[in-house]
């Protein structure tokens, strides 16, 4: 099955850099399973990720993903049973390269 994952971003907090680096990271270990991958500009401090419509994090409610965790909701849906690695062991997953998370906007 073809799967569309969407990152709804905040243009005003400048998120762009965060959602594309995101988007990176899922594109590159689900290169077979995706077969859309979309940055969704919105405002109001929204950072959203969606698999085939339904929202699996929303940064109101579950704070800034590590990578590791929105790559385990998305293999829940795309690829379940798939191991992901190292990233399946981790339970906090490795911090982003771009250092900490930046402030709520």
């Amino acid at each position: 099955m073809n799967h569309r994952v969407e990152i709804e971003y905040c243009t005003q907090c400048r998120w762009l850099p965060r959602a594309a680096w995101l988007a990176q990271e899922l594109l590159t270990t689900f290169e077979a399973e995706l077969t859309e991958l979309a940055l969704r500009p919105g405002t109001g401090g929204v950072f959203v990720v969606r698999v085939d419509g339904e929202a699996v994090w929303d940064r109101r409610e579950q704070g800034f993903p590590e990578p590791t965790a929105v790559k385990r909701l998305v293999r829940d849906r795309v690829a379940p049973g798939r191991s992901l690695g190292h990233s399946d062991r981790t339970a906090g997953g490795e911090g982003a390269p771009d250092g900490p998370d930046a402030p709520d906007g």
